[in-house]
């Protein structure tokens, strides 16, 4: 077939791309096969599967019967040499210098030295831009924070890091004990990572979505412990005495043999199932159903922060309100500790109307710039009780596209941070799982909240852009900037479409002649399923906004060429080159969307064409939108053989490879040749 012998993947690459390799192969191995693959126990599929970021729901929360894959002969009509001649073009164009997948965690592990900048806030933290998300505190082959990424964040104006803690992995569990077997090892890790984080004048934090839900047939030793049942599942019942006492215990060992831990932050009302009232089913339980959602979710808190002050450490409580229903949260405010603080999404709840279709932004949005009036109004209730309050931002990427390692819409990210300034908070989380690269964005960010001075939101972003890219070409970057920022507005925010369209996967998304009968994944598989994608827009604004902001990237992108055409210094051009190549990926994933969509109007349309004009018509479109995302896909190839973030997030590694661009400018040449001219 011409490819190439699969490379034996070093230990450290198999521990960094298990998500990449899953999702891969979902549609092609049986269970036993894809353990033999992984070379893992069923139970640490089932593991990752569950708790590394929802996995099992990004692929469907289904997996599709697969028979055993065994070498057969080709039942097409497309022969092997067919394919091979396809593969032999699709992997023509060289790459001067290519860079091997995951080479970014190389580069940004290399010591380099840093000043810590003084900011109006703090904590200002973010997660890792390479952290394995499950379990990372066991391996140190595949460190979270080495001193190299911990400088760069520090120059970048971070103050704290996050990861995710399972209570009952650091703490042996009267419920799950065996889940605690290397508990004091991940301790130990964290104590160390802890230490060295603060050289650097950084703190961790441990996310905490707790009590977690037990396999219903554990609840045989201590049913009346059980609480709200779901699938398999049920709830640890905080409302019970023996409950509180395990969290409180649990959180003060943490706290305890971690001096140094800058501290916890909580989400009590979403994610995981945890307390009763976490999916708003409190009702179901004996115990929570006679008792407020406030109350149970108030005491959650309370009960984590009583924990962190027995340990008697310096560690801090942010409370997450993320999930909390709104007529609960005065009662939930009024009833946390004083020491706590309050951490609400800033952009939550602003109104927007893109393409003439209204929708209300809920989170994880640079196309909307807040604050919003649910987190003003949260902010006010918390400052009323003397809380200190937290905004939670998304400054260096979203799940609008997570699949660069920042989006370069800085104007949109700077005005937020300047909005922010004068809000009232204290404190900034930088981001979820996405936005940890040590971006221009982050930088803005520090820039605009410095103490001794205030900066407009142009001036930030020309100190920025005169740092990475030099004075003679600072002001063409800021140009660009703004013009991606603009156009980056007119992204057509919907929750579910965020969610659901191939914003992550973009042209490496393949394309079917008949429908699959599959609905979109949470940002995983997106399929076919443009009805899905599109949410409340109709068809063609959702493309028409997909074409407008791939139109405005491409204007900013032709401001940064001609900047770098002018610029002589070797280390700012090839600034410029990696920057031009990130908003070209950004270009690319949204005309490849738009050309998607158009593509499957016309599949779906084609049966109810009724004259032999209109059907050579759409053919015709059909064969140019095949060609079109053919061309893209092996742009994009080249772009992500440059340059190894492209196509990178950390809790889903990579969303692509090149060899999936390949396979998709294969998949469309077998539709231009086998596929389009069957179509009657």
């Amino acid at each position: 077939m011409g490819l190439k012998e699969q490379p034996k993947l070093s230990p450290e690459i198999e521990k960094r791309s298990y998500l990449s390799v899953i999702k891969r192969n979902w549609h092609l191995l049986p269970y036993d096969q894809l353990l033999q693959l992984l070379n893992w126990p069923a139970e640490e599929l089932k593991f990752i599967l569950r708790e590394d970021d929802f996995f099992f729901i990004k692929l469907g929360s289904l997996k599709p019967k697969c028979e055993p894959l065994t070498l057969n002969a080709p039942k097409s009509s497309w022969t092997v040499a067919d394919f091979r001649q396809a593969h032999a073009k699709a992997t023509s164009s060289k790459v001067r210098n290519p860079e091997p997948l995951f080479s970014f965690v190389r580069d940004l592990s290399a010591s380099v030295k840093s000043t810590r900048k003084q900011s109006l806030f703090s904590p200002r933290f973010c997660y890792s831009y390479f952290a394995v998300y499950g379990d990372p505190l066991l391996d140190d082959a595949v460190d979270p924070y080495p001193d190299g990424l911990l400088a760069r964040l520090a120059e970048s104006g971070v103050d704290g890091v996050w990861l995710q803690g399972l209570l009952s992995r650091m703490h042996r569990s009267p419920y799950a004990p065996h889940e605690a077997e290397r508990a004091a090892e991940r301790l130990r890790n964290l104590n160390k990572l802890a230490e060295r984080a603060h050289k650097h004048g950084i703190s961790i934090y441990l996310y905490l979505n707790e009590p977690r839900a037990l396999p219903v047939a554990s609840f045989e030793k201590f049913s009346e412990l059980k609480g709200v049942v779901e699938g398999d599942y049920a709830a640890l019942c905080s409302s019970r005495p023996e409950v509180q006492n395990y969290l409180r215990t649990a959180t003060e060992h943490v706290a305890r043999s971690v001096p140094k831990l800058g501290g916890f932050f909580t989400i009590t009302g979403s994610e995981n199932l945890t307390n009763c009232w976490s999916h708003h089913n409190g009702h179901a339980c004996p115990r929570c159903g006679k008792r407020a959602p406030a109350a149970v979710i108030a005491e959650v808190n309370r009960v984590i922060h009583e924990g962190i002050k027995q340990a008697g450490t310096s560690a801090q409580l942010l409370v997450w309100d993320w999930g909390w229903q709104d007529g609960w949260v005065p009662e939930i405010i009024a009833a946390l500790p004083q020491e706590c603080s309050l951490m609400s999404v800033s952009e939550w709840s602003i109104p927007i109307e893109r393409g003439g279709v209204k929708n209300e932004i809920g989170e994880y949005s640079i196309s909307t710039i807040g604050p919003g009036p649910r987190a003003q109004r949260h902010w006010e209730l918390a400052r009323k009780r003397g809380l200190k309050t937290l905004a939670k931002i998304q400054a260096g990427n979203t799940w609008e596209i997570a699949a660069v390692p920042y989006i370069p819409a800085l104007e949109n990210v700077a005005q937020h941070a300047a909005n922010l300034r004068d809000s009232g908070v204290s404190g900034l989380m930088l981001g979820w799982t996405l936005g940890g690269y040590p971006s221009p964005n982050l930088e803005v960010v520090a820039e605009l909240t410095q103490p001794s001075k205030k900066p407009t939101v142009d001036e930030a972003m020309e100190a920025v852009a005169q740092r990475r890219f030099g004075k003679h070409s600072a002001h063409s970057v800021v140009e660009a900037w703004k013009i991606f920022s603009a156009a980056f507005r007119e992204f057509p925010f919907n929750g579910h479409l965020v969610y659901s369209a191939p914003l992550q996967t973009g042209p490496s998304n393949l394309l079917w002649p008949q429908p699959t009968g599959y609905t979109a994944t949470m940002v995983g598989i997106p399929y076919d399923d443009l009805n899905g994608w599109r949410a409340n827009y109709p068809a063609p604004v959702f493309i028409a906004q997909f074409e407008k902001m791939a139109s405005g990237f491409e204007r900013g992108i032709e401001r940064l060429k001609r900047a770098a055409k002018k610029t002589r210094k070797k280390e700012f051009r090839k600034s410029l080159e990696r920057e031009i190549g990130i908003a070209e990926v950004v270009r690319l994933h949204y005309q490849s969307i738009a050309n998607q969509a158009r593509f499957y109007l016309l599949r779906n349309e084609y049966a109810s064409l009724k004259t032999d004009a209109e059907k050579r018509t759409a053919k015709a479109e059909l064969a140019r939108l095949l060609e079109a995302e053919k061309a893209l896909a092996l742009t994009l190839r080249n772009l992500q053989l440059a340059d190894s973030r492209i196509g990178f997030e950390a809790s889903n590694h990579y969303f692509y490879i090149p060899e999936d661009l390949e396979e998709k400018a294969i998949n469309c040449e077998y539709l231009l040749k086998s596929w389009l001219p069957d179509l009657k």
